[in-house]
């Protein structure tokens, strides 16, 4: 092989590291991120979770109006936070379901 030959493959072995270098400090700040993002996913499961109320959408029994006391938080407020802490749950799954098929 010539000089010239070496130096091209040295190049390109070089630009080789640094493209495995940059692949995987991504790769560890994806794994972080994912960490982070099941952690909330778990916080935002416990908070479903305290919310003992019915399904969205069903008026508990023998009530009449929206406004069941429970914790100083009315049923229609309940609701209203069960179904964003639901929206959330959504987007951060659809979003990590997403970066793992990049």
């Amino acid at each position: 092989m010539d000089e010239a030959a070496v130096q091209g493959s040295r190049s390109e072995l070089d630009q080789l590291e640094r493209s495995v270098a940059e692949v995987v400090e991504q790769l560890v700040r994806c794994r972080k991120e994912n960490e982070e993002l099941k952690s909330e996913i778990e916080s935002l499961q416990k908070i479903l979770r305290g919310f003992k109320g019915p399904l969205p959408g069903i008026q508990p029994e023998g009530s009449l109006v929206d406004d069941v006391p429970s914790a100083g938080i009315s049923y229609a407020e309940r609701l209203q936070i069960k179904q964003k802490l639901v929206q959330i749950l959504r987007r951060i799954d659809m979003e990590l379901r997403e970066d793992s098929q990049d």
